[in-house]
């Protein structure tokens, strides 16, 4: 079986082209990747032979010139694990080379210890090899701040999991044999709808998600933003309402005091409530719960407006488990969004994705084929 790790260069190019732009025709490839015809042609002879590419119709792609025959990913050709990692939770999914879904499990965690944690990990990984043995490298999210060593991915910190400085993609490749990367579960799931999902073909996005917690990820000219500290896309604290209330870090008027989901049910103050209450309550028309989501709703429409004024991205993907404001507070924060943008820009490309912990365990294996081939 090929290994994508030993493939040259020039070949991941190939694969890539056809992996994110769909079937195209060897001419195409040579003249995206500026190579020969005959170098093209060994490129994808190793492809086709390897079983990661498909050779397909031939089609006239012009008026004048030969036919030329259209290459296809085969996309069950390998498969990858992915795994998002809450403060209680491990969610796993195996993909296809497309990040298509295939299976999916959730565990409750053993422990937060990082060796208890590996060792489920390890667990999932040795069961669905047993189904698919094309399984060949995983991929973990995680809330947190994850930094890159010499010998692989460092968590610096994850709250959730009260983490510091754990070695985890060390660890994980020790423990399964593959190569492992990790990454910041905004940044993951930024990186996979850039080639997977809302952002492919697009080189310039931003990916904003809301819920327990508020993230950012950015796409600029083709490449995912990481910042010289692997910090970028912190949003959180982004004053929105200059009177409106505090958070927890005594910041008045951030938007992490008034979009994500705790804030939210703290402004509808009817105690015992959580966060589906309050949403329900505001889907049946209760006044106070319609109010609260009408402020999260400018906090939302504020923030939008202060990624886009930086970056001008051609899309704005918009997603998380605190997705309801969009629906309940959208007037708000379309009225914001307005206010807030130069009367000559262009109208907000606003693209809503609703999902579960499976589409950001699906992020995991997304950042395992980008390691594969990137």
């Amino acid at each position: 079986m090929t290994e994508m790790r030993e493939m040259s260069p020039a070949v991941r190019a190939a694969l890539l082209e056809v992996l994110i732009h769909g079937e195209l025709p060897r001419a195409e490839i040579a003249r995206r990747l500026h190579l020969s015809r005959a170098s093209l042609t060994r490129i994808t002879r190793q492809l086709v032979d390897g079983g990661f590419l498909a050779e397909g119709e031939t089609r006239l792609m012009a008026q004048t010139g030969r036919p030329s025959e259209l290459l296809s990913l085969r996309a069950d050709a390998r498969h990858f694990l992915g795994v998002k990692l809450t403060g209680d939770r491990l969610y796993a999914v195996v993909t296809d080379l497309s990040a298509r879904i295939v299976a999916s499990v959730d565990h409750a965690l053993v422990s937060r210890d990082p060796a208890d944690v590996v060792g489920q990990i390890a667990d999932v990984a040795r069961e669905f090899s047993a189904q698919w043995p094309d399984l060949v490298a995983i991929g973990i999210t995680l809330a947190g701040r994850v930094g890159r060593r010499a010998n692989g991915a460092l968590v610096e910190q994850s709250a959730f999991l009260e983490w510091e400085d754990v070695p985890l993609g060390v660890m994980v490749e020790t423990a399964t044999g593959m190569p492992c990367s990790v990454e910041n579960d905004v940044q993951a799931l930024t990186a996979t709808e850039h080639w997977f999902g809302a952002g492919a073909g697009i080189d310039d996005m931003a990916l904003i998600t809301v819920g327990m917690g508020i993230g950012c990820g950015l796409v600029v000219g083709g490449n995912v933003v990481e910042g010289a500290h692997a910090r970028s896309g912190q949003v959180s604290h982004t004053i929105v309402d200059e009177a409106g209330p505090h958070c927890d870090l005594g910041h008045r008027g951030c938007a992490s005091s008034m979009l994500v989901n705790d804030a939210i049910v703290g402004a509808y103050r009817q105690a015992g409530a959580d966060y589906s209450q309050v949403v329900e309550a505001a889907r049946e028309g209760d006044p106070i719960a319609r109010a609260v989501f009408a402020d999260a709703g400018r906090a939302l429409g504020v923030l939008i407006a202060t990624v886009v004024n930086l970056v001008d991205p051609q899309k704005v993907v918009l997603t998380g488990d605190g997705i309801a404001v969009h629906e309940l507070g959208g007037e708000a924060m379309r009225a914001a969004l307005a206010d807030r943008l130069d009367r000559e820009a262009v109208e907000v490309d606003l693209d809503v994705r609703t999902g579960d912990f499976s589409e950001w365990a699906r992020a995991g294996a997304g950042i395992a084929i980008r390691g594969m081939l990137a």
